[in-house]
């Protein structure tokens, strides 16, 4: 007999839930609600599971231009409420839940999370990846007061103050020429002699006035007793270490994926990543992964949804040629 349970949705809102389903979708970012919306299209019945708010880290970027259907650019917030909004439209169930672990249990796949257990006959891994941390001194501490990995997050609080960038990546491009909308002075702190980001991006920030680069240099501590105070920087070329006065410090070196929850259950990279073939499929037949998670070189938000789709088509075909389908 299938167990029910009360759940709250939208606010206000009280239903039944299952704990059975075809497809569980965990991971609420673009990844994941394109999957959503292609699943219920399909006549799914598909749950998705998200541990804060849909909407993954491109909620987070305060301009996205480059996204299709959008040639002004649209913010990531307004971008992914739409996405939540048409998921919605078609029916998808969303719980807010932190997947803990998944086992495997003849065909059915098992999600243990921290608000209970859920079982499906497919499964879309769409969890994303989150910001790497420097590990260097300070970093942990000062967190939270001056050490921020979101620009549009904590950006405003530094109006007329002097910040640093660290990275040489697009993120860490856009949000230096973001923080200059607020910062008096902005760092880019870079250990190479070149920049990783796009010519357009590259182009806009050396336009900045507030912005200064400093090459070939890595931090090696952040310090300050209450909050960040400065920075001490070792320059790679010449060996020399300096302090550089900053209010806070925003890093975005790269990112590691969420995927602690799958290991010993899917076959993962070296960095974390789940390895896919193609279609997304991955070692295990029924889980299917999209996005961040197993995209460890574009992190964009248009392939983050190209692969959503793919997955949730190939979790209907996985589910229709062993039976399990609607009607």
């Amino acid at each position: 007999m299938e167990k029910v349970q009360l759940s709250i949705g939208m606010p206000g809102e009280v239903r039944a839930r299952k704990d059975s389903y075809h497809l569980i979708i965990i991971g609420g970012g673009p990844a994941g609600l394109t999957a959503g919306i292609y699943a219920k299209r399909a006549g799914l019945d598909a749950v998705l599971l998200e541990r804060t708010a849909p909407g993954g880290q491109a909620a987070l970027a305060d301009l996205i231009e480059n996204y299709p259907g959008f040639p002004d650019g649209i913010s990531g917030a307004e971008l992914v409420r739409r996405f939540e909004e048409q998921a919605r439209k078609f029916g998808l169930e969303m719980l807010t839940a932190e997947a803990e672990r998944v086992e495997l249990e003849g065909e059915w796949k098992i999600v243990h999370t921290d608000s209970g257990k859920f079982r499906a006959r497919a499964l879309i891994v769409a969890t994303g990846a989150q910001p790497k941390k420097l590990g260097v001194p300070g970093e942990e501490e000062l967190t939270g007061r001056g050490v921020s990995y979101c620009a549009t997050c904590d950006g405003p609080m530094f109006r007329d103050k002097v910040v640093a960038v660290v990275g040489g990546g697009d993120t860490a491009v856009q949000e230096g020429i973001y923080l200059s909308r607020f910062a008096r002075k902005v760092y880019l702190i870079h250990r190479r002699d070149k920049l990783r980001a796009t010519r357009i991006l590259q182009e806009r920030l050396f336009r900045q006035e507030k912005v200064e680069t400093i090459w070939n240099t890595v931090v090696e501590e952040i310090e300050g007793d209450r909050k960040v105070e400065a920075l001490r920087l070792h320059d790679l070329r010449t060996d020399e270490v300096s302090r550089l006065k900053v209010d806070g410090v925003f890093i975005f070196v790269g990112t590691k994926p969420n995927t602690e929850f799958l290991k010993g259950v899917v076959e993962l990279d070296e960095g974390g990543y789940i390895v896919t073939r193609s279609r997304t499929e991955t070692s295990v037949p029924g889980i299917f992964a999209a996005g961040d998670v197993q995209d460890s070189v574009f992190h964009q938000v248009s392939t983050a949804v190209g692969c959503g789709a793919q997955a949730a088509m190939m979790a209907e075909r996985y589910i229709s040629e062993h039976g399990w389908g609607p009607g």
